[in-house]
């Protein structure tokens, strides 16, 4: 993707983007790719092209809101008439926008690069760009560049146009959501998510899309049939009048819905799926059908100064009727009660029976101190729009510091923290910096366990950063059991346990975990992935490609989805099938796990050369980098020797498909090697 995408297995980076622009179908003029260092160059070019009238696709701006992220780059590549390069010393050592430039090479697009430094070029740049057209902005200065830039963009878009007299009106628009990435810690909201690789090459285990069985995809619908004691907190309206103060309402109808979920008699929709109506203007009978909820509250924030007006309604979706409703005028001191007796009212409107130890649960892990909520507001805020440029995840750590520095009691600020070090450690680490900022994440995530030890929300923050940052997962279990214990109606632990139950084989555990993130999450895709996964660990096959089903209808043309999907038809044995859908070109699938699954099939087959040009291809373009693929083809081959090597250099490497090690059928067949074994046990996997 634009700014360092994650189209390899390696830790991504994505940069910020240009103010002002909103969403647009995928389907653009132009589609800009840069490195993270060029953000600012990226932005200004964009700022130019569009107002000139030329559609411009730059991440995370473009991603759509609750897709899949590389989906979008891939998708959007594709679609776009050419690509405008930032060339530069940081994009010539990105693989990601290495990536991106064979991507729109292969599919025959132009490609404009715009040189800003005397960066010489690697033997695979020259190759995809000895036929460019060259624009350096050394020679006559950035302006002169830009404009020949536009002028150039314009002959390939329309030859017999020129850039005066043929423009379009320029396109005004405010600024766009960008997707939440797979790797972001939502503390209090969804915690910590980390994505190991986007290459299903590195994990092929990972679900991904149906295009096939399904070529329109329906609408998740769930039958209306609300538990008594269920909830959905819509996202509060900012009426501030200034919408830098977004993130105030949104987080305190977090914060809200967090408070709510910790109390166990209520179920409570996760944040992913009330907040998929933000904007939408949709009816309540319509959000309560799809999210299956008996009550819905929704509010109103105004922030003027020191002063805070929240207004609250509670709706019973079964007969329309507000059955309650409150003005609360609080200053700032005072909105962390507010918090409190809305749950309270809440509970109370339900019949919940809260008794002391339910009611401690509401504040459990907060603070008192206004400034230090505000500015854990702040950093939570920076976490969940998905952007991984280093500005916004070294703001996140900034803002959490300033919560901690004035409150040191301030559990999920701690939390916070070790997420956005974590985030930072994964997508934005200088040379050196990564170790340290693991220590630091670790560090306060232990904080934040020893001031709310009976918070579930902190126990899972470590788990995940011992599983997935650490690669520690003798230590990750308990503290997910302890997350499971302590927040049962929370859909981000639920989700969490069932894909760590999954990787350890506990397949049973993991797939009853992702039945009841489904049913608190059911707009969210990543919960109809995860129970996907769930089955397909399981080896239910038929149960993980109905599930891929309905996360197919919430991201159609998902590379991401149908992976799983075509590994899926591959392990039940319809071989013949999994070949058709690999082959086709119109099954929506990354080039690499094409690759991956063809050297697999024609094995089978018998088309044992085929199988190894597919190999020899993946080798190419991945090197090292996809060693635990190479190690689950060369098992399936047969040939033991080789798959085992290429399993040790997966495990020096870090590999996080070896997540997956104890559950992944490709490796059957050295299972019971005693090399295998001592790699099993060198992972330290809990029992």
């Amino acid at each position: 993707m634009s700014g360092d995408s994650p189209l390899s297995g390696d830790d991504a980076t994505h940069s910020s983007s240009p103010g002002d622009a909103d969403h647009l179908p995928l389907s653009k003029d132009v589609f800009v790719s840069y490195a993270s260092p060029d953000v600012a160059v990226a932005n200004a070019l964009v700022e130019s092209l569009e107002r000139h009238g030329i559609r411009c696709w730059i991440a995370p701006r473009d991603v759509t809101p609750g897709a899949l992220y590389a989906d979008c780059i891939i998708q959007a590549i594709n679609e776009a008439k050419t690509l405008v390069l930032v060339l530069s010393a940081s994009s010539i050592a990105s693989k990601h926008v290495g990536k991106e430039v064979e991507r729109a090479s292969s599919k025959g697009r132009p490609i404009i690069p715009l040189k800003v430094d005397s960066a010489q070029l690697t033997t695979a740049f020259e190759y995809f760009l000895s036929e460019s057209q060259w624009i350096d902005a050394g020679a006559g200065g950035m302006d002169d560049a830009t404009a020949r830039l536009v002028e150039a963009v314009r002959r390939h878009l329309d030859p017999s146009a020129t850039v005066l007299g043929h423009l379009k009106q320029p396109i005004n628009r405010p600024r766009g959501m960008a997707t939440r990435a797979r790797w972001i810690v939502a503390v209090g909201v969804a915690v910590l998510s980390v994505a190991l690789a986007y290459f299903v090459i590195e994990e092929p285990w990972l679900p991904r899309h149906i295009a096939e069985q399904k070529s329109a995809a329906q609408p998740v619908t769930v039958a209306f049939t609300p538990p008594p004691h269920s909830i959905a907190v819509l996202p509060f309206v900012n009426m501030s009048g200034d919408a830098s103060q977004e993130y105030f309402s949104d987080g305190v109808t977090e914060e809200l819905l967090n408070s709510l979920s910790r109390l166990n008699e209520l179920q409570v929709v996760a944040r992913t799926s009330s907040f998929s109506f933000k904007g939408q203007n949709a009816d309540i009978s319509t959000i309560a059908h799809k999210l299956n909820v008996a009550a819905i509250l929704e509010g109103s924030v105004r922030r003027a100064g020191n002063t805070v007006r929240v207004t609250v309604q509670l709706i019973d979706t079964r007969t329309g009727f507000h059955v309650w409703s409150q003005t609360y005028d609080r200053t700032l001191n005072d909105i962390l009660k507010v918090q409190t007796d809305v749950a309270t009212s809440v509970a109370h409107q339900l019949e919940v029976n809260l008794g002391g130890d339910e009611a401690d649960k509401i504040e459990l892990g907060s603070t008192k101190n206004p400034a230090a909520f505000d500015a854990y507001l702040r950093g939570t805020h920076l976490l969940l729009r998905g952007d991984t440029d280093e500005a916004g995840g070294r703001a996140a750590v900034m803002a959490f510091n300033q919560a901690v520095a004035m409150d040191p009691s301030y559990a999920l600020a701690h939390a916070g923290h070790a997420a956005a070090l974590a985030n930072l450690a994964i997508f934005n680490a200088k040379p050196g910096e990564r170790a340290s900022l693991r220590e630091q994440a670790k560090e306060a995530a232990e904080q934040a366990v020893a001031l709310a030890p009976q918070l579930g929300q902190v126990h899972l923050v470590l788990a995940e950063l011992d599983a997935f940052l650490l690669l520690d997962y003798a230590a990750a279990a308990p503290e997910f059991d302890r997350a499971m214990a302590l927040s049962p109606g929370s859909a981000g632990v639920l989700e969490a346990f069932a894909g760590f139950s999954g990787q350890l084989g506990h397949v049973e555990a993991a797939v009853q975990s992702a039945q009841r993130a489904v049913r608190l999450d059911p707009q969210h895709v990543d919960a109809y992935i995860g129970l996907g996964q769930a089955f397909y660990y399981a080896h239910r096959y038929d149960e993980a490609l109905a599930t891929l089903q309905h996360a197919d209808a919430l991201v159609p043309h998902s590379h991401y989805i149908q992976a799983l999907v075509t590994m899926a038809v591959f392990a039940s044995g319809q071989t013949e099938q999994a070949q058709h859908l690999c082959e086709t070109a119109s099954t929506p699938l990354d080039d690499d796990f094409r690759h991956h699954c063809l050297a697999e099939v024609y094995h089978l087959l018998g088309r044992q050369a085929d199988a190894e040009r597919h190999l020899a291809e993946l080798k190419a373009v991945n090197g090292d980098g996809s060693a635990y693929g190479y190690a689950l083809i060369y098992a399936q081959w047969g040939n033991k020797a080789e798959s085992l090597r290429w399993l040790n250099t997966a495990q020096r490497l870090h590999s996080p498909g070896l997540q997956s090690l104890r559950v992944d059928w490709e490796l059957d067949p050295i299972r019971n090697t005693p090399e295998f074994k001592a790699i099993e046990a060198r992972m330290n996997f809990p029992h």
